[in-house]
């Protein structure tokens, strides 16, 4: 529905653009840029790598490989969406602002990381914090007017998909494993 909203110029889209517009600009300039670029490949790939290492030195090689493979399917999956939608940025005449490539990074990136390590947590903080870097690269892409509102929630939406995607197969993988 928000895809639609935003290619066909619906009241969403409208509603959208008046939001960002009042926001934009608003909190620290440097703070809201450290939370824009939470969502980089620099930022977010490490993290998302040290997890799939660690998931492979304990035996867990299924779940690291579909974390990487959503990983992988971000680009292939955001760059024909922003093609095909061609949305004009906040602040910027140049398209392809939807869906943001950079929330659905961080989403795909700390979620996935989050997924791989909280088996060896003993509290269940991992996937919290994930959603909080998530949230925090949102917000930063929004204030700065890098991207409007619906972009980024365009890609929660989308790696939400990937991610339950991603969760259903590792979850029938570690049942196929005995228990120890």
């Amino acid at each position: 529905m928000i895809t639609w909203q935003v290619a066909a110029d619906g009241p969403l889209r409208s509603l959208d653009e008046r939001v960002e517009l009042r926001i934009v600009g608003r909190g620290p300039w440097t703070l809201t840029g450290l939370l824009a670029d939470l969502g980089s490949m620099g930022v977010a790939l490490p993290v998302l790598g040290a997890a799939i290492a660690y998931a492979v030195c304990r035996g867990r090689r299924a779940e690291a490989l579909y974390a990487a493979l959503a990983m992988a399917a971000v680009p292939a999956l955001v760059a024909p969406l922003k093609t095909l939608i061609d949305r004009q940025g906040p602040l910027t005449g140049a398209t392809g602002f939807y869906p943001s490539g950079h929330t659905a990074t961080a989403m795909v990136a700390y979620c996935g990381a989050a997924m791989l390590i909280t088996p060896y947590l003993r509290r269940g903080w991992a996937m919290p914090v994930a959603v909080a870097l998530t949230l925090a690269t949102s917000i930063g892409l929004v204030l700065r007017g890098y991207h409007w509102p619906l972009d980024v929630i365009g890609s929660w939406c989308l790696c939400g998909l990937l991610l339950t995607v991603s969760s259903i197969r590792t979850r029938r993988s570690s049942s196929k494993t005995p228990t120890g």
